[in-house]
């Protein structure tokens, strides 16, 4: 089951995807309201779903294309307030992510801190069930002002020195009355950093996670995480010049998702009742590896099987210059 968020001006809904329209659902003008709705009365979220669901439709083609008075917002939010929603991911994950950073960090062909961090997950993060595995690389990414939809385009500010997709899957989380996290579901997502910034010194790492990001169209509320398949592509003036298959889900992963899940929310922290939280679970490949530069303008595309059509943003780059922040005391 997948479901999808709108806006039109002030106006927003959600829609149960059913190709190729979109059945609005009644009650519930957010994701985050029917998840709260679902965990207080004890309800199945995909019974609350087809309950909710009516025979109103809309065209999916003019939407998601962009022709219609409707577009597309982030898979989930928090409708309210969006400085509660938290943005963060785990890293090193995948072999291809550790040796892309080993690549990019290694003076030479001793192992760095990046792929020592990997194999510590293949050891230890895939721990029995009711035990507790090795905490894999956490990092923070931003709040939900800085999370984008399906079309909107990913910034790269004046102070950056690049930007970047990371192709990857996302989980949507929000924590009940009771300070429980409940996953919603899973998302395709694009993580977008500035790897030109993390490659000076693996120390900056944090810094260049600080960006926009995107996920959607669709949030799938009842996907299996276990061997995921898609593509992630670069399109310049319309064509591809860049394109390659990812792999990702526990199959592909050092870390179980029940693992990744204990490290995120152990924090207390994390667990405060109403908070929305989207956690990326690493990529397996991206085209700075490759030696590509995006482009003002560029088309990022991430599609992943079973989780419905594909993931795009164009790159926006602001070629201003960097501007000092005048900080003045009270």
């Amino acid at each position: 089951m997948r479901l999808i968020q709108l806006a039109r001006g002030t106006e927003r809904c959600v829609c149960l995807v059913d190709e190729p329209t979109l059945r609005i659902i009644r009650e519930h003008t957010s994701i985050y309201s029917m998840a709260l709705d679902a965990a207080e009365t004890q309800t199945p979220l995909r019974d609350l779903v087809e309950h909710a669901a009516t025979d109103e439709r809309l065209d999916y083609d003019a939407i998601y294309d962009g022709r219609s008075d409707w577009r597309v917002l982030p898979a989930i939010d928090h409708p309210a307030d969006p400085a509660r929603l938290l943005v963060t991911g785990t890293g090193l994950t995948h072999r291809r992510s550790a040796e892309q950073r080993q690549a990019m960090h290694a003076a030479d062909t001793k192992p760095t801190d990046s792929l020592r961090m990997y194999e510590w997950g293949v050891e230890g993060g895939r721990p029995a069930a009711g035990a507790i595995g090795t905490a894999p690389e956490w990092f923070y990414k931003g709040n939900g002002t800085l999370l984008r939809g399906h079309g909107d385009p990913l910034n790269v500010p004046g102070y950056a020195d690049d930007g970047g997709e990371e192709p990857e899957i996302a989980g949507a989380y929000v924590v009940d009355g009771n300070g429980k996290p409940r996953r919603i579901g899973m998302a395709i997502g694009n993580e977008f950093s500035d790897h030109v910034l993390e490659r000076r010194n693996y120390l900056y790492l944090a810094a260049s996670k600080l960006r926009t990001s995107a996920i959607g169209p669709e949030l799938v509320i009842d996907s299996m995480f276990d061997d995921v398949r898609g593509e992630v592509s670069v399109e310049r003036d319309g064509k591809a010049i860049w394109s390659r298959d990812v792999h990702t889900g526990e199959a592909a992963m050092s870390h179980s998702l029940a693992n990744l899940e204990h490290h995120h929310f152990k924090f207390e922290g994390h667990r405060r009742p109403g908070d929305v939280h989207v956690h990326y679970f690493g990529a397996d490949a991206f085209s700075f590896g490759a030696g590509i530069a995006l482009h003002d303008g560029d088309v990022m595309q991430v599609q992943f099987d079973g989780f419905g059509r594909a993931l795009r943003n164009p790159v926006s780059i602001d070629r201003s210059p960097a501007r000092l922040i005048d900080v003045r005391a009270l």
